[in-house]
């Protein structure tokens, strides 16, 4: 038997669409984080970017469980002293819940210029509306939702 391993000529990429409507924040990301690796393909290698293009629609009706939207904080530091900012999940939702699912997504992929190549397949959009109707992407129901 020979062992088939994916490069850059021989993988095939689509363009999946998701809605993360009603969805919790971290089972979104580790799902998208899978296929934007490639996980979900036969043909995944590793050390090879065999993934697809992943668009996402509706980040802004995520949601996360628990008390998570108050007691979650998101920190940035600027780099000078007293430089500390931060805010909750909840105003991070409201304004930029797009960063919240890409912040997740980026924690989940590779580190160095194998992520970074991933990283950039990744689409992020608020609403329902995307500009990639183009390249035809296929709707992907993802796995599990929001536990009653």
């Amino acid at each position: 038997m020979k062992t088939v391993m994916a490069n850059a000529q021989t993988v095939k990429r689509e363009w999946l669409l998701v809605d993360a409507a009603d969805m919790p924040l971290g089972r979104v990301a580790s799902q998208v984080a899978a296929m934007l690796r490639g996980k979900h393909k036969p043909s995944y290698t590793p050390h090879c970017d065999a993934g697809d293009y992943v668009i996402v629609v509706n980040t802004d009706k995520m949601v996360l469980t628990g008390n998570k939207l108050v007691d979650k904080k998101y920190y940035h530091y600027s780099g000078y002293p007293g430089g500390l900012s931060s805010a909750t999940y909840k105003d991070l939702m409201k304004n930029k819940s797009d960063f919240v699912l890409e912040r997740a997504v980026k924690g989940m992929l590779p580190k160095g210029p194998l992520g970074r190549d991933m990283f950039r397949k990744l689409k992020v959009y608020k609403g329902a509306e995307h500009p990639h109707s183009a390249q035809q992407p296929k709707p992907v129901t993802l796995q599990g939702g929001v536990r009653k």
